[in-house]
């Protein structure tokens, strides 16, 4: 299974993110693809780059526990594009550490919990933005 994420290399908050899950990705299952302007994201972005920056993106890609490259081991539909929340759980279950946190929210009362906490972000995330550019921005205090 391979996971394509799409993300806003232009935000301090997302790049932090990304690179996090780079690291854990250890395996390389994801394909992180910026989206933020200037980036060229490449014949494979299905929506436009204004939906794609409003709310995080994923894909799963690949053959579910059936081999059914269409169909997941629950039934559901495969290579569709989520987002929100169901994109996070996408992500997660493509990194052996995050996988058990990726499985439960293919349950829809735990998705539903994480989607509405990933609404209240979304109300804070230009201020956080701000705040991680103004510490980007900082020269640190710490010595090499």
């Amino acid at each position: 299974m391979t996971v394509t994420v799409w993300y806003d290399g232009g935000c301090p908050l997302c790049r932090r993110e990304i690179a996090f899950m780079r690291r854990l990705d250890r395996r390389e299952r994801i394909r992180f693809v910026d989206v933020s302007e200037g980036s060229e994201a490449g014949p494979a972005c299905p929506l436009d780059r204004e939906t794609l920056l409003a709310r995080f993106h994923a894909r799963e890609e690949g053959a579910g526990a059936s081999g059914d490259a269409t169909a997941d081991a629950e039934g559901g539909a495969r290579d569709e594009i989520v987002s929100g929340a169901a994109a996070f759980a996408a992500m997660w279950r493509a990194i052996p550490l995050l996988r058990p946190l990726g499985l439960l929210a293919r349950n829809r009362y735990v998705l539903n919990v994480l989607e509405f906490g990933y609404r209240g972000f979304l109300r804070f995330r230009p201020g956080l933005q701000k705040f991680f550019g103004w510490i980007d921005r900082t020269p640190s205090s710490r010595r090499a």
